[in-house]
C-alpha cells in the first residue's frame, strides 16, 4: 500500500483570526435584537424570566434580558375573541381554538321533550386576566370549547324544540351567557364572557320538511291573528265613536224638547196671568190671532149650508164675478 504524502505546515491562523471577530461580533447582534420587544396597541405581554411570571408590559417598545432569559408572550387582551361550535372545520382562523374538530357532533343536541335539534352557535369573550390565562390551566382555549359545548348542551336541555327554534333563543342564550362566565370564574380561566350568539337552529334533515310546514303554520296562524286584531283595533274604535255621536244626538234632542217644554210651559203661564186679569179681552185676543193664522189657509175652501146640493152654480157665478 502506498502512504499519502508527508503533510508540512501549521493551522491557518488568519481563519483563527476571524472567527476570533465573527463570534463576538454575532453575539453582540443576537443580542442587541434579543434586548428588545413591541408590544400591539391592543395586547399586554407577559414576561418570564429563566421560566418564571415576571410582570406585564403595556402596549409600546420595551427592553428584556437577551438569549432567551426573558421570554415575551403576547396576548390580545383588548381585541373580542371568539369560539364557534357546530361550523365546519376549514374555517380560515389564526385562532385553532375557534373552530372544532367534529362540528357534526357539536350541533347535535337533545331538548327537554326529547327532540333532537341541530345547533350552531358563537362564544363572543376577552382575555381578563393574562396570568391566569397563561399559567393556571393547561390550555385554556380547549377548556372554554368543553365548557362551552357543555353549557349550551345544559341549557338546552331544559327546554323544548318549540322554544329552541323559535321563541326561546334569547332566553337561551341569556342564560348561556350567565352560566358560562360562572364557570369561567370558577375554574380561574382569565377569561370575561361576551355574548353567546345562536346562529342556526334547525331539525334534524330528516324531519327538516315537517318542521318547517309547522312553522309555515304557526306564522300563518301569528298572521290571521294580526290581522283579527287590526280588523278588531278598527270595527271597535269606530263603532265606539258612532255610539258617542249617538249619544251626543240624543243628549242634544233630549235638551232641545226640555228646553221647548219649558218654553211652552212659560208662555201658558204668561197668557193664564193675563187671563186672569181679563177673562173676555184674553179670549177674544186668543181667537183672533188664532182665526188670523188659520183663515189665510183655507182661502180655496168653502163653507156651505147643509140644504146645498149643487156647488156649480155658485162656482159659476164666482166665476162670472171676475173671481169674487
Amino acid at each position: 500500500m502506498s502512504r499519502p504524502p508527508f503533510q508540512t505546515g501549521g493551522p491557518d491562523w488568519s481563519k483563527l483570526r476571524l472567527l476570533k471577530v465573527l463570534v463576538p461580533l454575532a453575539l453582540l447582534l443576537v443580542g442587541l435584537f434579543t434586548t428588545y420587544y413591541t408590544v400591539p396597541y391592543d395586547s399586554v405581554g407577559v414576561v418570564q424570566r429563566f421560566g418564571r411570571y415576571s410582570h406585564t408590559a403595556e402596549p409600546g417598545l420595551h427592553f428584556k434580558l437577551p438569549f432567551g432569559v426573558d421570554v415575551v408572550t403576547t396576548l390580545a387582551v383588548r381585541r373580542q375573541l371568539k369560539l364557534e361550535f357546530g361550523t365546519s372545520p376549514d374555517h380560515d382562523s389564526t385562532n385553532p381554538d375557534q373552530v372544532g374538530a367534529e362540528p357534526e357532533k357539536e350541533r347535535a343536541m337533545v331538548t327537554g321533550d326529547l327532540n333532537a335539534v341541530l345547533v350552531e352557535w358563537v362564544v363572543q369573550y376577552h382575555i381578563a386576566d393574562p396570568r391566569l390565562w397563561l399559567f393556571h390551566v393547561h390550555e385554556p382555549g380547549q377548556t372554554l370549547r368543553d365548557l362551552g359545548e357543555a353549557v349550551l348542551r345544559e341549557v338546552v336541555g331544559d327546554r323544548t324544540v318549540d322554544e329552541v327554534i323559535t321563541v326561546g333563543r334569547q332566553e337561551i342564550e341569556v342564560a348561556a351567557v350567565a352560566r358560562l362566565g360562572e364557570l369561567a370564574k370558577f375554574y380561574q380561566l382569565g377569561i370575561g364572557i361576551d355574548q353567546v350568539q345562536l346562529k342556526n337552529v334547525n331539525p334534524p334533515k330528516p324531519v327538516q320538511a315537517s318542521f318547517n310546514e309547522v312553522n309555515k303554520a304557526q306564522q300563518d296562524r301569528e298572521n290571521m291573528i294580526n290581522v283579527a286584531n287590526g280588523e278588531y283595533n278598527k270595527a271597535v274604535p269606530r263603532a265606539e265613536g258612532e255610539a258617542e255621536q249617538k249619544l251626543s244626538e240624543a243628549e242634544g234632542y233630549r235638551q232641545k224638547r226640555v228646553n221647548e217644554a219649558l218654553g211652552d210651559v212659560a208662555a201658558f203661564n204668561a197668557q193664564l196671568a193675563q187671563y186672569s186679569k181679563a177673562p173676555q179681552v184674553t179670549r177674544t185676543r186668543l181667537y183672533l190671532e188664532t182665526m188670523k193664522e188659520v183663515l189665510p189657509a183655507l182661502a180655496d175652501t168653502w163653507i156651505v149650508d147643509a140644504s146645498v146640493t149643487q156647488l156649480l152654480p155658485m162656482l159659476q157665478g164666482k166665476a162670472q164675478g171676475g173671481g169674487k
